[in-house]
């Protein structure tokens, strides 16, 4: 007996000694991780922790963030504890120094970037037609639609709380919060908060005081406490919000998948769409191909059951058997809108990195895209594509673009959020010669941080492209705010900025629209500055050098990712957020295990 404990305690202690110089290992390789190779490095002594077990890896890396004070206690677990498994499961499956651990590397540190996608050719099932339909305009009155995203609900928010925490959100009574409120949270939100219930009652009476004919919801539903969230609760966030339209919007929608996200906002025919938050663990969809039970089918399953009331039998089908994705005729019309589960694509989602075989097409997402798309085409319907993430980054840039280009003529609008920006981006048919001439589509993105946001569309009833998109909103340092959100006009694309680029009476808001204005804010310092205030609204308005304009002019013409400006300094990305900033950069997303990663090389750089 003496004999057996004894030996027990030697485990114990032997058990420790590897721990604890494991916990030396990773801590010294995170200290030198500053560029790619480094970064590798990393990977690799992690991964005997990871070959140990999900739970050996989830006790490091919790014990490292909280001994460097990376994120409070209770933020490090829920983190770690969420995405630590979809980790541990890549790093026991791929080579830590190939192509796949790369873009690993890219999605926790932000290096090891590029922009050289995975070669993959989309097939497509008929070639595009010699004499594709004409729609055209006969000049009848445009009809209404609204455009909401990222709408973040906190359902434990709390009036008269902290509103200035040291967590990635506030305003809640959490375990360690202070009994006496350094700044107490007004009923109606504040900026370091996701939004009370009451905001986001307020908006949809505003939405149905406008009477849309219908709605589009580009997802982000539940609150940003990723940390504190499990599946039930995303499972009543999303429900809720689903009842809450239909009791609220007379007017059908159209939804879309959505990561889970709606920060002091964040995103009737009603549309809607999954985000990156409306799962959970956060932003984590498993492939079919990933070996696992944990993925996000009871996202869909309840989508789909809940969204039948809009979409109807046959697209609540595709939901539950398509990943998310769906397709639905808009009633009395001859308009179809196709909602994307880009989820797929996102960095983000940890089950990318479990295989070292590239799998373009995830759970055939593009595919049924094509489908669909070559079915309206030979009905002569127009689409709309839908979705929560927009498309230019990644590889799925390049391929949706070829899709794109393929089917230019049927797809007359695409509609994004997760951004939480008043933005826009441009495709060509000809990147190397962006001109006016040559943009063949835009895709329009709808605002939530900052001063709370919603875009309305005014639509051409026979063509269905977008003759005017105005931005409307709820100014958060208006004196009745925290008694009563006004919603109002903020600015009308056409009348603000038709005018600078000559845009006539008839003429819809087309590419070349969108083109010419991004010549306008090249030329004109101005109108580039005042556009930079509009993306938040006016709320915490970042600067805008000459560097940083030229490169948000080329983003915004770079609807694919090889075209795009931004050019990532080695390790820069480790250290653009302040120590103890919980609501820099990446506010609008909450803290995820990269941010925890990037939190604790900042400490120990």
């Amino acid at each position: 007996m003496l004999l057996c404990l004894a030996l027990a305690a030697q485990a114990l202690l032997v058990s420790a000694a590897v721990a604890a110089d494991s916990t030396t290992v990773i801590r010294s390789a995170l200290q030198n991780t500053v560029d790619c190779p480094s970064c590798l490095g990393l990977l690799t002594s992690l991964k005997p922790v990871a070959q140990s077990g999900n739970d050996a890896l989830i006790t490091q890396l919790t014990g490292l963030c909280i001994q460097l004070g990376a994120a409070d206690p209770d933020v490090c677990a829920g983190v770690v504890e969420g995405a630590g498994p979809v980790l541990g499961q890549a790093l026991r499956q791929i080579n830590t120094t190939g192509s796949t651990a790369e873009r690993l590397c890219d999605a926790l540190m932000g290096v090891c970037v590029s922009k050289t996608p995975t070669a993959f050719t989309v097939k497509f099932p008929k070639p595009a037609p010699a004499h594709p339909k004409i729609f055209k305009s006969r000049g009848r009155a445009p009809f209404r639609v609204v455009h909401l995203s990222d709408v973040h609900i906190d359902r434990q928010y709390t009036p008269g709380s902290e509103a200035n925490c040291t967590k990635p959100i506030c305003c809640r009574d959490f375990a360690d919060s202070p009994t006496v409120p350094t700044l107490p949270a007004g009923p109606n939100g504040n900026s370091h908060c996701d939004s009370p219930v009451p905001l986001a009652d307020s908006m949809l009476a505003a939405i149905e005081r406008l009477k849309p004919t219908f709605s589009i919801f580009t997802g982000d539903v539940a609150e940003r406490a990723v940390w504190l969230v499990n599946q039930s609760d995303v499972y009543a966030d999303l429900h809720d919000f689903n009842a809450e339209m239909a009791s609220k919007l007379s007017a059908p929608i159209f939804p879309s998948i959505g990561l889970r996200c709606f920060p002091f906002f964040c995103r009737s025919l009603t549309s809607s769409m999954i985000g990156n938050h409306d799962t959970s663990p956060v932003n984590l969809f498993a492939r079919t191909t990933s070996n696992t039970v944990n993925n996000s089918q009871w996202v869909f399953d309840i989508q789909s059951s809940d969204w039948e009331r809009w979409i109807k039998g046959s697209a609540a089908s595709q939901v539950d058997h398509h990943s998310g994705s769906y397709s639905a005729l808009v009633s009395g019309t001859n308009l179809r809108i196709m909602a994307v589960n880009t989820q797929y694509w996102y960095k983000q989602n940890f089950w990318l990195y479990d295989s070292d075989v590239q799998r373009p097409d995830p759970n055939g997402i593009i595919s049924f895209m094509v489908d669909q798309l070559q079915a309206a085409e030979d009905a002569g319907e127009r689409m709309w594509i839908i979705g929560h993430i927009p498309i230019g980054g990644g590889d799925l840039s390049n391929y949706y673009n070829q899709v794109l280009q393929r089917y230019k003529n049927t797809i007359a609008g695409q509609f994004f959020g997760h951004t939480h920006g008043d933005q826009f981006q441009i495709a060509y048919s000809n990147y190397s010669d962006q001109t006016a001439h040559t943009a063949v589509s835009a895709a329009l993105i709808v605002g939530a941080c900052g001063n709370p946001a919603f875009k309305v569309y005014d639509i051409d009833p026979d063509t269905f492209e977008v003759m005017d998109s105005s931005v409307f909103f709820t100014n958060a340092s208006d004196a009745h705010f925290q008694v009563n959100p006004q919603w109002s006009l903020y600015y009308s694309a056409r009348e603000t900025y038709g005018p600078l680029v000559g845009l006539s009476p008839r003429e819809p808001l087309s590419p070349a629209f969108w083109h010419n204005l991004t010549e306008v804010f090249q030329t004109n310092d101005t109108e580039f500055q005042t556009y930079n205030a509009r993306i938040s609204r006016g709320g915490a308005v970042s600067a805008c050098d000459a560097t940083c304009k030229n490169t948000t002019i080329c983003d915004l013409r770079a609807f694919r990712s090889e075209n795009n400006c931004d050019t990532p300094t080695p390790g820069l990305s480790l250290r653009r957020r302040t120590r103890g900033d919980s609501h820099g950069s990446d506010a609008c997303e909450g803290t995820g295990i990269a941010q925890i990663f990037s939190n604790m090389v900042s400490v120990l750089g």
